[in-house]
């Protein structure tokens, strides 16, 4: 792959609106975990007692991160009629937000070139947003309501029903018929391409968990095959909908102690969380050509499958291993050579499973060599798992510390997991420099629901040329 320069990035993410917030955070390890605001799902629904005996209607943990303080987007910036937001998804004007910002960041428009050659490409996964919600409410589960009320109660007549039917749905909100198309998964991409003016590829990528790196790793191929000049890569995820918390508590997946603690010995689940984040990219040579600012270079990337080794839920290191081999080949370096990394930022969920295969896979991977020692950390400690984002909030989280040659502390992790001993890894308690005996590498996980894998390798900038 020829190496890739992130030239300009932008996040909302629980406790940060913006770069230089995040940043801030990630220096001093804030943890930006709340309860869950009222207006995301019922309080009725939180019960402790659900993590001794699953249930759809018990959900155990009411922790996670939240960007409520911060999820503004101003439509008549980019031309949307005030009137038009109510049939909007809010992930798409977030995301259309997020990826102006990264735009401004990286100088503005102009620096992307020729605008039919700019591609649009975000990780968003297929769970059910705020207005899809609205309107499964307003037709499945209001004939539903009504078609029971009728069955039971007989001797209501058809104009009581109907009037519980228009009681039920006025509580949704006003409904245009004309809104159903912002509702549509893809538009998370396509509105930002439209808005903007951008006439490459435009799509969205589902691939659980690693949506936003898999995002970032199609970027990559697109600027490799030279298809397209430069790429806004990146992931969004605002769905706190009570189905999707329902099914991580049926999984017994949720934080019974209501704290995300990644490669800690006590870690017991995630917490969920939310965000979007944004990086440009483009070919490294291009950039430095155009005088642009570079954070960090993408030297490889890599993806896998698990295949028939793990469950869809449970986590193969050979498949986890196979994605990071492949994104150290593709940059033609050996990930076991002394000072090859000096930072990963790992998947690190917190769910026991999950941090064991990963720690074997770093072991299996990078080795175990303790005279070499690399920083771990995970950033769902401080802003939870935002799912299809939560790649790129690692990326960003990466680029950040090579930018800054600041080795960043992982959070709640203050009696590591016993199999990292048998890794090059260690956590750190605060920020410290970043000394290298070599060019300064990080590596990024991110692995999905149902064995999908992929890894990015990120390499400190060059100096300026000229």
């Amino acid at each position: 792959q020829p190496p890739i320069a992130v030239i300009g990035m932008a996040v909302l993410l629980p406790g940060a609106p913006d770069l230089a917030a995040y940043w801030q955070n990630l220096l001093a390890g804030i943890e930006s975990i709340s309860e869950a605001p009222p207006h995301r799902w019922d309080p009725q629904f939180y019960d402790p007692a659900g993590a001794l005996e699953p249930h759809p209607e018990r959900i155990y943990c009411r922790r996670g991160g939240f960007v409520d303080e911060y999820a503004y987007a101003d439509p008549l910036r980019f031309g949307i009629p005030p009137a038009d937001v109510a049939g909007i998804e809010p992930d798409q004007l977030l995301a259309l937000q997020v990826a102006a910002s990264a735009i401004d960041d990286a100088g503005g428009a102009t620096r992307l070139g020729d605008p039919a050659r700019v591609g649009v490409i975000l990780g968003r996964g297929g769970y059910l947003g705020a207005g899809l919600a609205r309107l499964d409410q307003r037709l499945r589960t209001a004939h539903q309501l009504v078609s029971t009320l009728g069955t039971l109660l007989p001797a209501l007549a058809a104009d009581e029903l109907a009037r519980i039917r228009t009681a039920f749905t006025d509580q949704l909100g006003p409904q245009r018929a004309d809104g159903a198309i912002g509702m549509v998964p893809n538009l998370a991409a396509s509105r930002i391409a439209n808005r903007l003016d951008l006439r490459g590829p435009a799509y969205t990528v589902d691939a659980a968990c690693a949506s936003s790196l898999i995002a970032v790793d199609s970027a990559v191929a697109e600027l490799a095959a030279g298809r397209c000049d430069a790429v806004l890569a990146g992931g969004v995820h605002h769905c706190h909908d009570i189905t999707l918390w329902s099914t991580f508590a049926q999984l017994g997946a949720l934080s019974a102690r209501q704290q995300s603690r990644p490669f800690d010995r006590a870690a017991d689940g995630i917490l969920i969380g939310e965000g979007t984040g944004v990086v440009v990219l483009k070919r490294l040579d291009d950039a430095q050509r155009a005088g642009d600012r570079v954070y960090a270079v993408i030297r490889g990337t890599g993806t896998s499958s698990d295949g028939r080794g793990g469950g869809l839920v449970n986590p193969e290191p050979a498949g986890q291993a196979l994605a990071v081999e492949r994104a150290w080949a593709a940059a033609g370096l050996d990930p076991r050579a002394r000072h090859s990394v000096g930072m990963i930022e790992a998947h690190g969920t917190a769910t026991p499973a999950g941090d064991a295969a990963e720690l074997a896979t770093l072991a299996q991977v990078f080795g175990s060599d303790r005279d070499d020692i690399g920083v771990l950390g995970s950033v769902k400690s401080m802003i939870g798992h935002a799912m299809a984002a939560a790649g790129v909030a690692g990326l960003v989280k990466a680029a950040l510390a090579l930018h800054n040659r600041v080795l960043l502390p992982a959070v709640n992790c203050e009696d590591p997991h016993p199999a990292l001993a048998r890794t090059r890894f260690r956590p750190l308690l605060t920020a410290a420099p970043w000394e290298s005996a070599g060019p300064r590498r990080a590596g990024v996980n991110a692995f999905g629901f149902g064995g999908t894998n992929a890894h990015v390798l990120l390499e400190e900038a060059p100096p300026p040329t000229g």
